[in-house]
């Protein structure tokens, strides 16, 4: 028999990055002193990874029941999977939390809150506004890791940590820490895997909107899942920035209320201003698998100071650059107005792709021509005044048709099909989209 080789690995308990010497300092994280020595023998990754790979094959998949989340995850949750959802305070990450318990206990399942942060008494108040309360969803105020890991035994189908950075581990030190936060995640992952039940943490973000706590965790977990949204309004975006089980990439769209997260159709964030006015021009976005009709509101005023420019959910680089095509290409005169440009129901146009839009928008508004709401507009605009061409196309038509659309305006470049009850005009420059837009007036 041949003998076995054994290396030193040093892996940051930060980053999970790994050195196959000692550096004092992490080549990845750039974090100090956090490189620990871990021995790894030859063979030893390619059989966990053969032994992953059937596991993979036989793991079963459980659809959570709430639509929106389970698109996200390519059709729910997988056995003995671990998932990290994060997102800022008050964006509505335990009210999702409880609403999957909820629907999953509904099927049948038996599902557990490991609540570390809020009461039984919280946890109810918080239940009682997503309705009536569902046989086998059990909840457990907690606030060791060995608690936690004792539930695991009760033949439970999804086990919910709110949240991992509350919880203790009395071997690693003080509470909330990097290193704390680490141990715990550690030793639900294990428990996990071990028991065959999904697990889901939640997890906070720093002042920067990014995941706190060390980035270790994101590679422990499966799938690191975000949601998104203004505080102050109702739309919350979902979506998977790591899965390993499915493409990334993909959205699901809800509503707060006052009885928690609604699932909602796309066709209803179309609903902006019904009124005949200048400056509302609409698009489409394109977000994993789906296409997003958008409403972009500009509003070009007489200063009361030095000229303005303010963008809200659409790129404020963009805006200015959009702004020097009009007057450069296309002889709008903006100079020293303010210029104020926003989009309706919440949704963010921040990609190129919306610039032929953007710049109408501002146009109708300097001008005061009036675009018919059944009319849509894509298009890159290049500071030639040129209209470049976007991806998925096609798609962004189908839906701008579904959708209730009956006109596009479009790049001269771009492949797709025709669309029924869907006139397509192609267009080489934004002055070309100006002129076929301009005939609707006030």
């Amino acid at each position: 028999m041949g003998r076995v080789k054994v290396h030193n690995l040093f892996v940051c308990r930060d980053c999970g990055a790994h050195s196959p010497r000692w550096l004092g300092r992490c080549p990845s994280c750039g974090t100090w002193g956090t490189l620990d020595e871990n021995a790894q023998r030859d063979g030893q990754g390619s059989a966990e990874l053969s032994a992953l790979g059937l596991g993979l094959e036989d793991a079963a998949l459980i659809p959570t029941g709430v639509a929106e989340f389970d698109r996200v995850l390519g059709g729910g949750l997988v056995a003995g999977s671990t998932t990290l959802l994060y997102g800022e305070p008050g964006v509505g990450k335990s009210t999702l939390a409880l609403a999957l318990l909820t629907s999953m206990a509904r099927a049948g399942h038996r599902v557990l809150l490991a609540s570390a942060e809020e009461s039984l008494a919280q946890v109810a108040r918080r239940a009682r506004r997503l309705g009536e309360a569902a046989n086998g969803l059990e909840v457990a105020a907690l606030t060791h890791v060995e608690q936690v890991e004792a539930l695991f035994a009760r033949h439970l189908a999804l086990v919910v940590v709110d949240s991992v950075s509350t919880l203790r581990d009395d071997e690693g030190g003080a509470g909330g820490t990097i290193t704390q936060v680490r141990r715990v995640a550690e030793r639900l992952c294990a428990r996990a895997k071990a028991s065959g039940v999904a697990l889901v943490m939640i997890g906070h973000v720093t002042k920067d909107g990014e995941l706190a706590g060390p980035r270790a965790l994101e590679h422990l977990v499966d799938s690191v899942v975000r949601i998104e949204g203004d505080r102050r309004g109702a739309l919350r975006q979902v979506r998977a920035v790591k899965h390993r089980f499915a493409a990334t990439g993909e959205v699901g769209l809800f509503e707060m209320g006052d009885q928690g997260l609604r699932a909602i159709d796309p066709a209803s964030l179309r609903a902006g201003s019904d009124l005949a006015v200048p400056g509302v021009v609409t698009t489409l976005t394109s977000d994993g698998s789906r296409s997003f009709l958008v409403e972009i509101q500009a509003l070009v005023a007489s200063p009361s100071g030095p000229a303005r420019r303010v963008a809200h959910q659409v790129s404020s680089q963009r805006l200015s650059l959009m702004l020097a095509v009009l007057e450069a290409r296309c002889g709008v005169d903006l100079a020293g107005l303010d210029v104020y440009a926003t989009t309706a129901a919440g949704l963010s146009a921040n990609e190129p792709a919306v610039d032929a839009a953007l710049a109408a928008a501002v146009a109708s508004a300097r001008l005061g021509f009036v675009v018919a709401s059944d009319v849509v507009v894509v298009g890159e605009v290049g500071l030639a005044g040129e209209l470049r061409a976007v991806g998925d196309l096609a798609r962004r038509l189908r839906e701008a048709r579904r959708l209730g659309a009956t006109r596009a305006l479009v790049p001269q470049r771009g492949e797709f099909d025709a669309v029924p009850g869907l006139a397509i005009e192609r267009c080489r420059s934004l002055s070309e989209v100006l002129a076929a837009l301009q005939p609707v007036t006030l």
